[in-house]
Parts: structure tokens; C-alpha cells; sequence
């Protein structure tokens, strides 16, 4: 343990030094300069700080208060030849934490400081512990994360089996919410959140029958009827977790299908009615939707996805986030050239 001597005196400073080393596992680190002493503490860590207070320059009680600005709990020990009560009591309210009296008592002295170690040494294996502890939470934290990112997968594996639209779909318009949420400004954490998130936004269609799910031609009034449920039943289904991220993805499920004039469903909201992260799924959801090819139907050029999203700004469209997917279009179209359906196996998908 290092033991930060200090004191203009020299001679002082011997004895303290010679005090010292009889103290077991204890390395003496001596000044007679304080402000060289101060620096010294405070760029690394003494477990204990014996300083005089009569000093030129730099008081034992000023550089107590220096001191306890980066190191608030480790044990110093005044030693001054000075009794009035005022002075010893300002020195405590500075955060010194026990005095001595000059002439010094060995004694005395290599018992106070034992204790004091003694204190520290407890201090420091708390400290440990503490940290100790915190990072098993961090393991059991990502733990969990990853076993939500297993539901998340399994459940959209479930989805890819029924529904024609998701394979690398999934992954795209996951990247592209991601994307929106960044130019938006919203949060590393928000944006992350968004990318696992997103991929649960269609879960719903696995309560969609087969004969309206898979249908090539248009859908009847009645059977589009129908299908609008996946919105509900999406939510329905990722809304009982109690996790956060599946309550964020019941929430996505519940909106992407809103309109910006309130004329989508289930709920007919409008505007910011709509949660942020509905409204951004929406445009990159049809964006992919309009540029991938299916059983069913060519891919649209880019163009002309483009232009529909900008034709659909303040109707169908938050405009906001129809501006954020423009920007850096870039890399949009990287996202889009990276994550291939024929390449991407559900087995091996991840988000990074």
C-alpha cells in the first residue's frame, strides 16, 4: 500500500519514512514539496496521505480539499503542532480525516495509521466486490439480450414460413429503420432498440389464413378486411412480454400500417398520434416491399419507389421521415445491395 509523506521539513519527513516502512506491505512516497505532493496524488491513488499543515505555498488543510476532489474516501492524516479547536475543525469539514500531534508519538502514530489501512484495505475489497458484482450483472444483462434476439429470430422465422415477403426483407427494412433513426437524431440506444425491434413488425400474418396470406391477385374488400388483423394480432402477441424491446416491436406491429392522414389502420391515427417508430418503419418497409421482387410481382426501380414515397409525404408518409431516408441515400442503396434474399438463410442472419 503507498503512504503519501509530506512535510517542508526534512528531517520530518525521515521520520515518518522510517514510521512507515515498519507498517507491513507499506511503501512510503515522500515530499517536501506539496504541490509536487499534490500532483502526485493526485494523478494516482495513496492509500494514505500523512501531511503537515504549516507549509508554505500549500496548507495541510488546502491540500486536503484539493485532494478530496478526486479521491473523496481515502484516509489522510494531519499532523500539526497547532491545538486551537477552529483549525482542526475546518481541516475535517475539508476532509481531513484524523490528526496527530506534534511531538509526533511512534506509537500513536503506526497505530492510527494501521487503523486507517486497515480502513482502506476493507474500502478497496468493497470497491472490488462492487465491481465484481457489476460486471456478472453485465453478463447476465447480455444474457438476456441475446435470448430476446433468439425469440426474435424464431419468431420471425415463423413468419418467413408463411408469408412471401420477409426473407432478406426483414433485414433491410430493419437496417433502413435504422438508418431514418439516425438522421432523425434519435439515440444510439433508440436506434439499436429500432433495429431489433423492427423485424417483428408482420408477426401478426401468422394468424392470417393461407388462402388470403398467399393469394397472387387482389384482395376482396372482405379478405383485405381480414388481413388488416395481422396489425392486431401482432400486437396482441408481442405486447404479453415483459420485455422491453418485444413491447417496442408490439408497438411497431400495432402502427407501421397507419397513415400520416389518418386514413390506415387498425386505429385510423394521424399525425404524431402514430408512434415514431410506426411512422419510420412504415417508409422503409414499403420502400423494400415496392423494390423486392415476389411470387407475385416485379420489383419497382428505385425511381419509381422513390418518387411514390415523396408522392406519399403528409398522406401516407410521416414527411420528416420520408427527408431522414433520402438523406445520405447512400447508404440506403448499401443496405439494399448487402442484404440479398438469395444469399440470406433465416438460420444465419444477424444484424451487424
Amino acid at each position: 500500500m503507498k503512504v503519501a509523506v509530506i512535510d517542508d521539513a526534512q528531517i520530518n519527513v525521515t521520520l515518518l519514512q522510517h514510521l512507515v516502512k515498519k507498517l507491513p506491505d507499506c511503501e512510503p512516497v515522500c515530499f517536501t514539496d506539496p504541490v509536487a505532493a499534490l500532483a502526485w496524488c493526485l494523478e494516482n491513488d495513496p492509500d494514505l496521505v500523512v501531511v503537515d499543515y504549516m507549509m508554505p505555498v500549500l496548507n495541510g488543510t488546502e491540500l486536503t480539499k484539493q485532494f478530496r476532489v478526486r479521491h473523496p474516501d481515502n484516509p489522510v492524516l494531519m499532523v500539526t503542532a497547532n491545538h486551537e479547536v477552529e483549525l482542526r475543525l475546518d481541516a475535517l469539514q475539508h476532509g481531513v480525516t484524523d490528526f496527530l500531534t506534534k511531538p509526533l508519538d511512534n506509537a500513536e502514530f503506526l497505530a492510527r495509521a494501521k487503523n486507517m489501512l486497515t480502513l482502506r484495505k476493507s474500502h478497496k475489497m468493497l470497491e472490488s466486490r462492487a465491481a465484481l458484482l457489476a460486471e456478472e450483472v453485465r453478463k447476465a444483462t447480455e444474457k438476456i439480450v441475446a435470448q430476446e434476439r433468439e425469440t426474435i429470430f424464431c419468431l420471425a422465422k415463423a413468419a418467413e414460413y408463411r408469408d412471401p415477403e420477409t426473407g432478406a426483407h426483414i433485414i433491410r427494412m430493419a437496417h433502413y429503420s435504422r438508418h431514418i433513426a439516425r438522421v432523425l437524431g434519435l439515440s444510439i440506444e433508440q436506434q439499436e432498440l429500432l433495429l431489433e425491434a423492427a423485424p417483428m413488425h408482420d408477426i401478426g400474418k401468422v394468424g392470417t389464413p393461407d388462402l388470403i396470406l398467399l393469394k397472387p391477385g387482389k384482395l376482396t374488400p372482405d379478405e383485405f378486411s381480414i388481413m388488416k388483423q395481422h396489425a392486431v394480432i401482432g400486437y396482441e402477441v408481442l405486447n404479453t412480454a415483459s420485455s422491453h424491446m418485444l413491447k417496442i416491436a408490439a408497438e411497431i406491429a400495432h402502427s407501421h400500417h397507419e397513415k400520416f392522414d389518418g386514413s390506415g389502420y387498425p386505429r385510423g391515427l394521424k399525425g404524431e398520434e402514430i408512434p415514431l417508430f410506426g411512422r419510420i418503419v412504415a417508409v422503409a418497409d414499403v420502400f423494400d416491399a415496392l423494390t423486392s421482387e415476389r411470387p407475385y410481382k416485379k420489383a419497382w426501380s428505385i425511381e419509381k419507389a422513390t418518387e411514390l414515397l415523396r408522392e406519399g409525404m403528409g398522406t401516407h408518409f410521416d414527411p420528416s421521415c420520408v427527408v431522414a431516408f433520402f438523406t445520405d441515400f447512400d447508404d440506403v442503396l448499401t443496405i439494399k445491395n448487402k442484404f440479398v434474399d438469395e444469399e440470406i438463410e433465416i438460420r444465419d442472419r444477424t444484424f451487424d
